[in-house]
């Protein structure tokens, strides 16, 4: 249902949101599990590359603390129901492999700076 000025309402049996939550702690114990050992980090760096293909943009490090990052941030949807975490996580990634792909755009971020660049709002 959609209302004005909020987010869409839907509704779902009970149930199936448990499966759902279910299916995700499972999954993100699975990539966790897997990620304890140097096979298994390897599972999932081919994994994270064929689901985002962009981190062929970043360096072997990089796409290392992709996989890990990500795998934490599924861990606290799935575990704590913190659900925003994930995409910011991908977000952000996405973003220094999107400048890193351009090589004009890369250099001007690497360049030094000087100058006030003015006030920076502090978020608490």
């Amino acid at each position: 249902m959609t209302h004005r000025d909020a987010d869409d309402f839907y509704l779902t049996a009970a149930n199936r949101e448990e499966e759902r939550d279910e299916n995700l702690l499972t999954a993100s114990r699975m990539f966790a599990a897997l990620s304890r050992s140097a096979a298994g980090i390897q599972v999932v760096a081919e994994a994270v590359a064929e689901v985002f293909p962009w981190v062929r943009h970043l360096s072997a490090a990089e796409r290392a603390g992709f996989a890990a990052e990500l795998t934490a941030a599924l861990s606290d949807a799935a575990e704590l129901g913190i659900d925003v975490t994930a995409r910011e996580v991908i977000t952000g990634w996405r973003a220094t492999a999107r400048i890193k792909a351009d090589a004009d755009l890369y250099a001007q971020a690497l360049a030094p700076t000087e100058g006030d660049f003015g006030p920076v709002e502090v978020i608490a």
